[in-house]
């Protein structure tokens, strides 16, 4: 079961919250009523994991490969001051 909460009312209710997300309940958590992130079970987080992986491997893929030249170990490593 998926339920809305906001941002306001998660940060009120955080404890009740988790208690009903360990009986396997999971939460859309909306700001100005746009859904900005899950709360679900820690067992089901291997989905969203796998989905955002998997997302964020395609759009590594469809970037353009750099030539950005050759840096020396230095100047990677150099202090802006």
């Amino acid at each position: 079961m998926k339920d809305a909460v906001s941002a306001a009312e998660a940060n009120r209710k955080f404890s009740l919250i988790l208690r009903q997300v360990r009986e396997g309940h999971s939460y859309v958590v909306t700001s100005h009523g746009r859904p900005v992130a899950r709360i679900v079970p820690a067992d089901a987080r291997g989905d969203v994991a796998s989905g955002a992986r998997k997302t964020l491997l395609m759009r590594l893929e469809a970037q353009p490969i750099l030539d950005t030249g050759h840096w020396s170990r230095d100047e990677l490593y150099e202090d802006e001051r």
